[in-house]
C-alpha cells in the first residue's frame, strides 16, 4: 500500500492560528514553473513627482499641503474608512439582522520622501524610522479610550488595490476587534492556557527544526511559508522572542525588524524580476488595557503573483464557495524563495 506523501497527494492542512483548512493539491501542477513566463518592465519613476499627493509639498484633499518632510510622514487619512465622531447607536430586528457603530482612525504613513522607492530599495536605517513610526503610533492611538486594536498595513502595487506608487503603509486602528485577529488571539489564548507558553513559540521551534519552510532568518526573526499558507508564495515573518506587540521590541529588535521585512521584499522582488506586489500586515495584542501574555508578535504577506510577472492567483470557484486551495506545496514555494540572492536584482546586482 502506497504511503502518503504532501508532495504527492491531494491533503487538507490546519491552520492553528485562525482554526481554519486548506485544500493542497500538489499532484495538478508538480513543477509550478510550467507554461509561458513573462517577464515586464517596470516603469521607472522619478524621485519627486508633482502630481503625487503623497510627495513632499504637493496638495492633498480639500487644500492641504505635505510638508516638505524628509524622513517618514504620517497624517489622517483624508478618505477615511473609520471616523473618531460616529454617535453610538445599535440596529437589532431579530436574529437575523443587527448592526452597530463604530468609531475609529485611519492614518497613511508615508515610508520615504521619494516617490521612486519601494521597501527593497529603501536602506535599512530609513526602513527602521519606519518601524519606530509603527511603534510611536500602535502607541498612540492606542492610549485613546475608544480604540482596542491597531492594524497596521501595507498594499504594494496596483493589482493590491494599491492607489498610489509612492512607498507608503496605512495604520488603521478601531473599537471592535477585527475578525482575523479576533479568530488568532482565542486560538492563541487557547494554547498559552493549555501550555503555558504561546502557539507561535512552539510553532517557530518545530519549524527551525525541521527547515524545510524556513525563507530567511536573523538572530531576531523569522521569515517562513506557513505550513498552511494559501496565497502561492505567502510568508510570514515572526519574533523569535515571544513578544505581544511593537512595544516590547528592544532597539536592536527593532533594527532587526527592519532588516528581515527588507529581505523578503528583495527576495520577492527577485522571484519574477519584477516589482512585486503584496499586502503585509503585523498582527499583534489589542491595545484594551489588559495584558495578553499569548499574544506573539507576526508579520503576514499575502503576495499574488503565481508564475509569473503577469500570472496571479485568484480566489474563485470553490475557493471563494468552499475552501481556500493551492497546488504548488508550501515547501515546494519555501524552497523557490529560499534559493534566491539576497541582494536586489534591479538596483544593487
Amino acid at each position: 500500500m502506497q504511503s502518503f506523501e504532501f508532495s504527492e497527494h491531494s491533503h487538507r492542512r490546519y491552520n492553528a492560528l485562525s482554526d481554519e483548512w486548506i485544500l493542497v493539491s500538489p499532484h495538478r501542477t508538480k513543477r509550478p514553473w510550467q507554461g509561458k513566463v513573462e517577464k515586464v518592465s517596470d516603469i521607472k519613476r522619478p524621485e519627486y513627482d508633482p502630481n503625487c499627493y503623497l510627495c513632499p509639498g504637493n496638495s492633498r484633499a480639500a487644500g492641504l499641503n505635505n510638508p516638505q518632510y524628509s524622513d517618514v510622514f504620517v497624517f489622517q487619512n483624508d478618505f477615511s474608512a473609520l471616523v473618531s465622531d460616529v454617535p453610538e447607536g445599535n440596529f437589532v430586528q431579530g436574529e437575523l439582522f443587527q448592526a452597530t457603530s463604530e468609531r475609529g482612525m485611519c492614518k497613511v504613513i508615508c515610508f520615504s520622501p521619494r516617490h521612486d522607492l519601494t521597501i527593497p530599495e529603501m536602506e535599512v536605517s530609513d526602513i527602521r524610522k519606519v518601524i519606530d513610526v509603527w511603534c510611536n503610533q500602535y502607541q498612540e492611538l492606542g492610549k485613546l479610550d475608544y480604540i482596542n486594536y491597531v492594524q497596521i498595513f501595507e498594499n504594494k502595487g496596483d493589482i493590491m488595490g494599491c492607489s498610489n506608487p509612492h512607498p507608503h503603509g496605512q495604520i488603521w486602528s478601531q473599537k471592535s476587534i477585527p475578525d482575523l485577529p479576533d479568530k488568532e488571539g482565542k486560538k492563541q489564548m487557547d494554547y498559552y492556557c493549555k501550555n503555558g507558553r504561546t502557539l507561535l513559540s512552539d510553532y517557530l521551534e518545530s519549524e527551525l527544526r525541521m527547515g524545510d519552510r524556513i525563507v530567511y532568518s536573523n538572530d531576531y526573526f523569522v521569515v517562513l511559508v506557513p505550513f498552511w499558507a494559501i496565497w502561492p508564495y505567502e510568508t510570514m515573518i515572526i519574533s523569535k522572542r515571544p513578544v505581544q506587540n511593537l512595544l516590547n521590541l528592544s532597539d536592536t529588535e527593532r533594527t532587526a525588524f527592519a532588516e528581515i521585512y527588507r529581505q523578503i521584499a528583495i527576495i520577492y522582488d527577485n522571484l519574477f524580476e519584477t516589482s512585486f506586489p503584496y499586502s503585509a500586515g503585523i498582527h499583534q495584542s489589542p491595545t484594551d488595557g489588559k495584558d495578553h501574555p499569548e499574544w506573539h508578535l507576526h508579520m503576514h504577506f499575502y503576495p499574488p503573483l503565481l508564475r509569473s510577472a503577469t500570472v496571479k492567483k485568484f480566489m474563485v470557484g470553490y475557493e471563494m464557495l468552499a475552501n481556500p486551495q493551492r497546488d504548488i506545496t508550501a515547501e515546494q514555494s519555501a524552497e523557490k524563495l529560499r534559493g534566491l540572492k539576497k541582494i536586489h536584482f534591479s538596483k544593487h546586482s
